[in-house]
Order: C-alpha cells, then structure tokens, then sequence
C-alpha cells in the first residue's frame, strides 16, 4: 500500500480510514503507569500492522487509552478493537506479573465496552493534540 499523506491506496481503492478508539480497564481500576503505557504501545503498534493499519497516535491515563488508527476498509474494526484488547491484556499479564491482582473475577484487563468514533472530517491535528494532551501517569 501506498501512503499519500492521509489517503492510502489499496489494490482496488483509495482511503482515508481513522478511527478513534478508548478503551477503559475492567471497573475502572487505576492501574497503569508510564511503564506499562509505552510497552502496551508497542504492542498496539504491532497489532495494527498485522492487520495493515497504523497507529497514529497513542496515551493514556491509569484507567484508559486513547488510539488513533489508520485502518483500510476491509478491516472490520471490531476485529481489530478484538485483537487490540486481546493482545495487550494477553501480553501486559506475561511481561507484569504486579498487573495480576487486576485482572479481577473475570480475569479481563479490559471493560468489555470501548469507544469507536470516526473524524467525519475533523482536522487529525485536533485529534492529536488531545490525545497529546492526556494526563499520562509518571
């Protein structure tokens, strides 16, 4: 794929696909600090380039992340969302043994809900700079 900007190219088509996605630990427990952040965005990093997106943009506080992904139409993005919250809790679990304790009865590091909102127009910068903008624990 061919990337011109904001719009990619595909074998079959053009796009310009963002989504923004929040995603909140299961109750809301406050549970994430730097360490944890940096290593869970590169986990989503690899994640989204297994299914040919992009992490645009990544931070998060000590209950929630925010994303911002480039993704192509044939993606669905609930199969992406899937993969996303699947691996990091996955891996967070393995790599931070002190997370455990967090991963409460359900033994689920993610709500089962998140947020998926499209920029329907919205300058990207916007989006950045309020991702940008989270209170990112020390």
């Amino acid at each position: 794929m061919a990337d011109l900007g904001d719009i990619r190219t595909g074998r079959h088509c053009t796009f310009a696909l963002h989504a923004h996605l929040v995603f909140v630990t299961k109750y809301r427990h406050r549970i994430f600090s730097d360490q944890h952040l940096k290593r869970m965005k590169d986990i989503m990093r690899t994640v989204c380039a297994d299914f040919e997106a992009e992490l645009v943009e990544f931070n998060g506080e000590e209950n929630h992340v925010h994303l911002l992904v480039n993704f192509p139409p044939k993606i669905a993005l609930a199969k992406l969302v899937n993969s996303l919250k699947g691996v990091s809790s996955r891996r967070l679990r393995q790599e931070f043994p002190d997370l455990a304790h967090h991963y409460y009865r359900a033994n689920r590091l993610w709500s089962a809900s998140y947020f998926a909102g499209s920029l329907d127009g919205a300058p990207l910068s916007l989006l950045h700079q309020y991702i940008e903008q989270q209170n990112r624990p020390a």
